[in-house]
């Protein structure tokens, strides 16, 4: 593999996504792994300061386009999720049946490799078949490739995860609103934080345990607002679980897996389709003629909305996973967070739900923490840099007064001294 090419791996708690497997280390190699020949290169002298201009405008044009990609796969992140929610809501109106939605979305998932396959046509220069390009992105798996042991081993748990996650998100939205639902699963990063901690051995950070105790504690709030009624003691239990499912699987594939280039990640992902059409293409039909999950007939399910609810999460899929390779994780995770708000708004006008003190007080405690969980690792120490800065800009500046006026001070005293001779 080339070491300039970009890698993904699974997000840390401060940067990770919902069910995203990506983050983009760099294209670059550090200074210290350059060969000596490019060590040994003189650096181009500094006229003028031109050079440094240039490269502070180029830097900050760099950085402004990655915020405005960033922006947009904000309100692409937000729109699709709350989207898909939304219509899940929807469809279970007419068509009672988690289960079954959840298996039929998960099955889109095997566009995932054709479409980055698309997109590598388009924008590599070394153009590769198919099968060269499936036989590459196996390596992921080992020097053997994709084969049955790893099948089983690394590779169908992480579907079940999968679906399972799915599957209890999906399944909280017939007992409660779509705004708790949305609001719980932002818990999501406070039990990646966890697991990652003990897992993982994570670095121990005050912040985030912070995060975690307002994640808990708004859970609790959430719970007392509905007045702890079994319908919504139920809910909220399902999302909490898929919440902590869908931690599980990102720390669990940091643990086992490790990193993957994107087109390793899309072969993935397609693979996880594949696991849930092979073996869990039954469970549906279980659940019809037990009548657990019943409907009268094909044409009374809403296949518009099933369709909907599949097209926004496959393109809320590809935008947290993937989206990573045009801008900053933070602006991704904000839009699973914004979408919170955008989902109490649609709940606003379209159904009788009371937003109460407490459960807006419950929303805003897990979404704080949801927040707190963004800042990076290093950010105290960053805020003390950016005072001490400040500081000693201060310092210059009142320094730079002072041998202003200086001068002035000594002139006047020689003119006044000269005066006097002049006199005498």
């Amino acid at each position: 593999m080339k070491k300039h090419s970009a890698r993904v791996a699974p997000l840390s708690a401060c940067n990770s996504p919902v069910l995203t497997i990506t983050k983009v280390q760099g294209d670059e190699r550090p200074r210290e792994n350059l060969t000596p020949a490019e060590a040994q290169v003189p650096a181009a002298p500094d006229t003028e300061g031109q050079s440094v201009t240039r490269c502070c405008l180029k830097l900050t044009a760099s950085q402004a386009r990655k915020i405005c990609w960033g922006v947009a796969v904000l309100l692409g992140v937000c729109l699709s999720w709350t989207g898909s929610t939304q219509l899940a809501k929807l469809a279970f109106r007419k068509f009672d049946a988690p289960f079954t939605l959840t298996w039929f979305a998960t099955n889109w998932n095997f566009l995932f490799f054709p479409l980055y396959y698309i997109g590598h046509l388009y924008t590599s220069t070394e153009k590769q078949s198919p099968k060269q390009r499936y036989r590459e992105c196996c390596k992921f798996f080992g020097d053997d490739g994709l084969t049955v042991k790893v099948f089983f081993t690394k590779v169908a748990p992480f579907g079940v995860l999968w679906t399972l996650t799915n599957y209890l998100y999906l399944h909280a939205l017939r007992k409660i609103n779509t705004t708790d639902v949305s609001a719980l699963f932002c818990c999501n990063k406070a039990f990646v934080f966890l697991l990652s901690w003990i897992v993982l051995r994570d670095r121990f950070m005050g912040v985030r345990i912070v995060a975690a105790i307002l994640a808990i504690a708004g859970i609790v709030m959430m719970t007392y607002a509905d007045g702890f009624h079994s319908h919504s003691v139920i809910g909220i239990a399902l999302v909490v679980g898929s919440a902590s499912v869908s931690a599980l699987y990102k720390v669990l594939f940091k643990l086992i897996l490790g990193s993957a280039k994107f087109g390793e990640a899309a072969l993935f992902l397609t693979i996880l389709g594949g696991v849930n059409f092979v073996f869990f293409s039954f469970v549906p039909v279980i659940l019809y003629f037990t009548k657990v999950e019943y409907f009268d007939s094909i044409d009374a399910v809403p296949w518009g909305y099933l369709c909907g609810v599949s097209v926004l999460l496959l393109t809320f899929n590809i935008l947290v996973n993937f989206g990573i390779a045009v801008t900053y994780p933070t602006l991704i995770s904000l839009g699973i967070v914004l979408s919170v708000p955008v989902n109490a708004a649609v709940d606003h006008y379209t159904s009788e739900i009371s937003f109460n003190t407490v459960r807006v007080i419950a929303m805003l405690t897990i979404s704080l923490g949801f927040l707190l969980l963004l800042l990076p690792e290093e950010w105290d120490q960053r805020i003390i840099k950016l005072l001490t800065r400040l500081k000693v800009r201060k310092k210059e500046e009142a320094a730079e007064g002072n041998g202003e006026a200086g001068p002035g001070l000594s002139w006047s005293r020689r003119a006044r001294s000269s005066m006097s001779n002049f006199t005498h």
